[in-house]
């Protein structure tokens, strides 16, 4: 049994330190995937309090003889975000374009110099910014598997959908993505 199955059982069984550790152990995969949807810090922070409130409330229904808890977890936060997306579509309209293009969280490098620094930020905001042009079926599955790195039967699982539709929607994500990249003057390198 993974090491997430048996701290479902202890919670289940009413041991807080074990959802502490599953709190713990999931929370920086869970607000980046709301990060990477919403392109708003404080929203995916709030959305990561909820997908986690949702994971408690439905614990008892997780079953480990159906996948792993953080593919679980993963299609919990996805249900989350899909009622989020349809519950903000007219907000969403009217937000300002400062609120959609946040500054994206580097892993620093100490190795780095100042100014690798600052085009990589520049990068990542451009990054996040396209993904958030992408339609919420691309996006995700972008996401899913080019930024959380599901492999493809997790994702299906995940999606709910068929492994040839996952890997259609990956690839014209990811060509959608570079085209709006490119829009932005953003070139590979």
């Amino acid at each position: 049994m993974e090491q997430d199955a048996q701290l479902v059982q202890q919670c289940l069984q009413g041991d807080g330190s074990a959802w502490e550790e599953l709190v713990r152990r999931h929370t920086r995969r869970i607000l980046n995937i709301c990060y990477r949807f919403t392109g708003n810090r404080t929203e995916a922070e709030d959305l990561t309090q909820d997908v986690f409130l949702r994971v408690y409330r439905t614990l008892g229904s997780y079953r480990s003889a159906y996948g792993g808890f953080a593919t679980w977890m993963t299609s919990v936060t996805r249900n989350l975000l899909i009622d989020h997306y349809r519950r903000t579509k007219r907000d969403r309209m009217t937000d300002s374009l400062d609120d959609a293009m946040p500054v994206v969280e580097n892993k620093e490098s100490v190795a780095r110099r100042p100014d690798e620094q600052a085009l990589i930020g520049e990068l990542s905001g451009q990054v996040q910014s396209a993904l958030t042009r992408l339609s919420p079926e691309l996006r995700e599955a972008v996401i899913l598997r080019d930024l959380q790195q599901l492999e493809y039967s997790e994702i299906q699982r995940v999606l709910a959908v068929p492994e040839g539709t996952v890997k259609s929607r990956i690839n014209r994500g990811r060509i959608e993505l570079a085209r709006i990249l490119q829009q932005m003057g953003v070139r590979p390198s």
